[in-house]
């Protein structure tokens, strides 16, 4: 696989500057120690205080330019977490399924590590409004979906909860096409119930259509058990691919590693809010 070239831009932030220095340091040196690629370019920006920030005044910006293949560069992205990924390359790639499910399936294993620390991902508006998905297409359509719009077959297969089993099928078919999925295949089988609260441990197993970003990015949401890649046996991604791909993934684990001090800061607002009204 022809290597690809990216620029991380990897943001730090405290209520410490010397702590701060001594992180990105940190970040630097553990950059600089990764196999697999090759650390082009580090660029530290100097660490800046916002003297309106009582929470985390301080900040600073790690920008890493690095070389390497697209699955070390995903593994990256969500380990690194940087607040903003630029593609340099301008050179498509070819990935074959089988690998390609490998990747998924290291995405699913961080994403979930991450998501069982800092809480899930995926959230949806009111699903009632939107209609019943279609299930299940004849070959003609999932060829002509292949071929000519450039999407995947894949099994995804993932752990849901809830209390109602129709209500759950009901709500995570429609949030798969709310995601940008079809659904070919779809089965669902209770696996346990809390007897405390009610809330039943439901396995889907899905065979999924859909664009190769909206693969990632169901994947790095849900964290499935399992994902297999069917249909095509090559797959293709031009630089928008895999500009969107690396830009979702740490734009995820961004997310939710900021998680707690965004909470820092509301809790914060609050108390400033009681202590003076």
């Amino acid at each position: 696989m022809r290597p690809i070239e990216v620029i991380f831009y990897i943001e730090g932030l405290s209520n410490d500057k010397k702590a701060l220095e001594s992180a990105m340091g940190q970040t630097v040196e553990s950059l600089k120690a990764e196999k697999g690629v090759e650390i082009k370019d580090i660029y530290v920006d100097e660490i800046v205080e916002d003297p309106d920030n009582d929470l985390l005044p301080y900040s600073g910006m790690i920008e890493a330019r690095i070389r390497g293949p697209f699955e070390v560069l995903v593994d990256l992205a969500i380990r690194y977490a940087p607040a903003a990924v630029d593609l340099v390359s301008t050179n498509g790639i070819e990935i074959p399924a089988e690998q390609l499910t490998k990747i998924l399936g290291g995405v699913s294993y961080l994403m979930g590590q991450l998501m069982e620390k800092f809480g899930p991902l995926a959230a949806y508006p009111k699903l009632d409004e939107l209609p019943e998905p279609k299930v299940g297409y004849s070959r003609e359509e999932i060829e002509s979906m292949i071929i000519d719009e450039r999407m995947l077959l894949y099994r995804f297969v993932v752990e849901v909860y809830g209390e109602d089993e129709k209500r759950v099928e009901a709500d995570i078919k429609k949030a798969l096409m709310y995601e940008g999925c079809r659904i070919n295949k779809f089965a669902m089988q209770q696996q346990g119930e809390n007897e405390k609260t009610g809330r039943k441990r439901f396995l889907v197993a899905t065979e999924l259509i859909s664009g190769i970003e909206t693969a990632f990015q169901l994947t790095g949401k849900y964290a499935p058990v399992a994902i297999s890649v069917v249909e095509p046996e090559i797959v293709d991604l031009n630089p928008s691919e895999i500009q969107g791909v690396l830009s979702d993934l740490a734009g995820f684990a961004h997310e939710l590693v900021i998680r707690p001090l965004k909470a820092m800061a509301i809790e914060k607002a609050n108390t400033s809010f009681k202590l003076t009204r």
